[in-house]
């Protein structure tokens, strides 16, 4: 089963690096097929095997030789780690429903907030829809849970970004009300995560950079979807220990 879901995770990853192509430039995700952006020619089916294709042609298009980036394999293969990694931690069960297209989207705005300093709401709304319509059925018992903690996270973020709008976009904002709608209370340690590996990285550039490090604009979702996975992977399991040491 697990094998199974690293596969289906890379197939699914491959399908997310069209979401991150293409949604941006509002292009359909559907069609045309996936061509070389280079010469244009349609891929290969016996070339589109995700990570191994690429490994096979040598990072380059059969057709005309161009480079093709090393993002393609390196986000099936992510997205691949990224569903074991939830499968062994929680368990292989009816909740993977609800996990699994979470990681996906999160995997899919983090890399499109890198390119482009925007979360499409494309993304986001549909997601937020899929999680209380499959939450009532999967898990309906967490469904007040989940509406409690996203709405607590949206307006956590929407203080922030009003306060501080060169910082905090409104697409931060979704995103963090749809965090706690997947994953509950667990959306405090990942909120936390997300904010301290920002500041880790904040300092980073202080040190590297000096004062032009704030010129730079660092995209925050990419930290949203880190602290998401911590909040996935160890979010219950450090409730506990903060509630065991504090309360």
């Amino acid at each position: 089963m697990l094998v199974l879901i690293g596969v289906l995770g890379a197939a699914i990853g491959s399908f997310l690096n069209v979401v991150i192509h293409r949604v941006p430039l509002e292009e359909s995700i559907v069609s045309p097929g996936s061509r070389c952006p280079h010469c244009g020619h349609a891929v290969r089916s016996v070339d589109n095997i995700p990570v191994l294709s690429w490994l096979i042609l040598r990072g380059r298009c059969r057709d005309c030789s161009s480079p093709i980036s090393v993002r393609y394999p390196a986000v099936e293969l992510l997205t691949a780690i990224c569903f074991v990694a939830i499968a062994v931690i929680d368990g292989i069960d009816l909740d993977l429903l609800l996990e699994l297209p979470f990681v996906a989207m999160l995997i899919a705005v983090a890399f499109i907030d890198l390119d482009h300093r925007i979360i499409p709401n494309r993304i986001v709304y549909p997601i937020i829809v899929y999680a209380l319509a499959m939450t009532a059925i999967v898990a309906p018992d967490q469904l007040v849970e989940g509406l409690i903690a996203g709405a607590g996270a949206f307006l956590f973020l929407f203080v922030m970004a009003v306060a501080y709008p060169s910082g905090m976009g409104m697409g931060d904002v979704k995103l963090a009300g749809a965090m706690g709608l997947f994953l509950g209370l667990s959306v405090l340690p990942a909120m936390l995560a997300a904010f301290l590996f920002g500041s880790l990285v904040g300092v980073g550039l202080l040190i590297r950079h000096g004062s032009e490090a704030r010129k730079r604009q660092v995209p925050f979702g990419p930290f949203l979807a880190l602290g998401s996975l911590v909040g996935l992977l160890a979010g219950p399991a450090l409730i506990e220990l903060y509630a065991s040491r504090f309360l």
